[in-house]
């Protein structure tokens, strides 16, 4: 397991690899985050909810507890978080 921490520690995650591949679970506090991609990731919400704003989104598209959404890799997508938000993220 490796925990990694990313803008000033406002995102925390812990990876890991099992039977179902590379994966991290972990928590955003609010804020507004750019990510890029070096894999295809599959992201579930746990607890909270993120407004999504990917590439081809032509709107920013809200995600809450149990919905998911993809990003293909090499690509940028923002993130705003409005309360404490839990996730899981699969990577293929």
């Amino acid at each position: 397991m490796k925990v990694n921490h990313f803008f000033d520690d406002q995102v925390l995650s812990l990876s890991f690899d099992n039977s179902n591949g590379l994966s991290s679970v972990g928590v955003m506090e609010p804020g507004n985050y750019d990510f890029s991609t070096s894999q295809n990731e599959r992201m579930v919400v746990i607890s909270g909810a993120l407004l999504v704003q990917r590439q081809d989104d032509p709107e920013p598209q809200l995600y809450s507890d149990g919905e998911e959404f993809h990003v293909p890799s090499d690509q940028t997508f923002n993130v705003e978080v409005t309360e404490p938000t839990a996730y899981l993220c699969e990577y293929s």
